[in-house]
């Protein structure tokens, strides 16, 4: 069993900035792709940004320059960091990791963590 862990979200001013961490545990051999998502009332689940195991990033369009991913491995931790928040980053943000375990690779999310951009 392994579980994803989130914490860092909360209320901010536009123009302010978060961190969120998300922590994975279990019976984990390793980790292959860890990203967040978020998910706006009304919207579609989308990627945010994702990360590999060997450091590669990919992002969306609309928090490039703004948002960095980042990864512990030793630790099974995934960062974002958020800076420049604007009312549209409002969303639940979902963290997601792509893990090898016992049985094979599985994809694991978390509970999800809200971020709230207020104008």
């Amino acid at each position: 069993q392994v579980q994803l862990v989130e914490s860092g979200g909360g209320l901010v001013q536009a123009g302010g900035s978060l961190r969120l961490s998300c922590a994975a545990s279990g019976s984990i051999f390793s980790i292959n792709a860890m990203g967040w998502y978020r998910q706006a009332p009304g919207k579609q689940r989308e990627l945010v940004a994702a990360i590999t195991s060997g450091g590669s990033t990919n992002y969306a369009d609309s928090v490039k320059g703004r948002f960095t991913i980042s990864r512990d491995n030793a630790k099974n931790t995934v960062y974002l960091q958020m800076n420049s928040l604007k009312p549209e980053d409002t969303a639940v943000y979902y963290c997601n990791a792509l893990v090898v375990v016992t049985t094979g690779r599985q994809d694991y999310w978390g509970q999800g963590t809200q971020v709230t951009v207020s104008s």
